[in-house]
């Protein structure tokens, strides 16, 4: 594959604005869209996302844009939306972008409707661009300040992810490079999950000990999934499977972990709309990620709790009592 020299980015958020960064110190030519008249501004004239990156200035060349149309032209797309918006967004670039442009996906989760992965989701919206992925343990903060960080970049051939991981490449940021596509999606999706049941017990103030067998027993339900999806166990075991897993079921910065401590101190998911909160993602992959396991017939007892949670069947006393008394039995045995 030719080498990727112009990229574009849509989605003017603080992840996507961080990858705008990272792909300028690259060396590469950016173009970063948002839908944000004032993102745009801001990016134009004082070379920051106040909004979503306050404090942090960049001397990297970045072209902002509201115009989807300037995408025309690009080698490479990063979309870098929300996860349930993946489908309207790729309807609403495919008549800017031209036939067999590799088109990363960077949010995480199982589209909420069809419980299809992302890429599922692109290929029937631009069946003619080439999917890859974008995850990992990462930070918009971290990466927009220049922080070490390492991802995974998944794409259906090795020679395309080759191509995109230089693309990304810098010294504080190394792309890792995968083939396998469902490993990639189902870490993702299945540990913001997790993270929300984490930060729960956080939220309930059960212990540093607690926090660490959910996370271990979440990765065995992570596991479960993957490999029953067709995930290969190295990838699950990596930067987008294991690694994203410990890194947002460990801190705040996680908006799922901090979700799950708001629900751990009595909120409910109700209450956390009603307050202008956004909806964490985890919150919709938990029930799209229970109807997959029964449909494997695998078990998911935390991501079964969190649905539960979230949809009201459960209050947080019985989530928290459902989470950390399941019966006795070999841990070889599962969950």
């Amino acid at each position: 594959m030719t080498s990727v020299e112009r990229i574009g980015v849509a989605g003017g958020g603080a992840w996507g604005t961080a990858l705008a960064l990272t792909a300028a110190r690259a060396g590469r030519e950016v173009t970063l869209w948002a839908r944000d008249p004032g993102t745009v501004s801001d990016v134009r004239s004082r070379q920051q996302n106040s909004r979503y990156l306050p404090g942090i200035t960049f001397d990297e060349e970045i072209r902002a844009t509201s115009e989807l149309s300037d995408f025309a032209g690009q080698d490479a797309i990063l979309l870098v939306t929300p996860a349930q918006t993946t489908r309207s967004m790729l309807a609403a670039l495919k008549p800017h972008l031209r036939p067999g442009i590799p088109v990363v996906l960077c949010a995480k989760g199982i589209e909420q409707g069809s419980g299809k992965l992302l890429t599922e989701v692109m290929a029937e919206e631009l069946p003619d661009a080439r999917p890859a992925l974008l995850s990992g343990p990462s930070f918009a903060d971290d990466v927009a300040k220049g922080l070490p960080t390492a991802v995974t970049i998944a794409a259906e051939t090795q020679d395309l992810a080759d191509s995109l991981s230089r693309a990304m490449a810098s010294q504080a940021f190394r792309p890792y490079t995968s083939t396998d596509l469902t490993g990639v999606q189902v870490g993702g999706a299945l540990k913001n999950v997790l993270a929300i049941a984490c930060g729960a017990v956080v939220g309930r103030k059960l212990g540093a000990s607690a926090q660490a067998a959910l996370t271990a027993r979440g990765f065995a339900e992570l596991t479960r999934l993957g490999l029953a999806m067709g995930a290969r166990q190295d990838t699950l075991t990596g930067l987008s499977g294991l690694g994203d897993l410990v890194l947002t079921c460990s801190t705040p910065q996680s908006r799922n972990f901090s979700f799950g401590i708001e629900l751990g101190r009595g909120k409910t998911a109700q209450d956390l709309i009603n307050a202008g909160g956004k909806l964490a993602e985890g919150a919709h992959s938990a029930r799209i990620a229970v109807e997959l396991a029964e449909r494997l017939k695998v078990d998911l007892p935390i991501s079964t709790t969190v649905a539960q949670l979230i949809s009201g069947k459960l209050s947080i006393d019985e989530a928290i009592t459902a989470l950390m008394t399941r019966p006795l039995k070999s841990e070889n045995a599962g969950a």
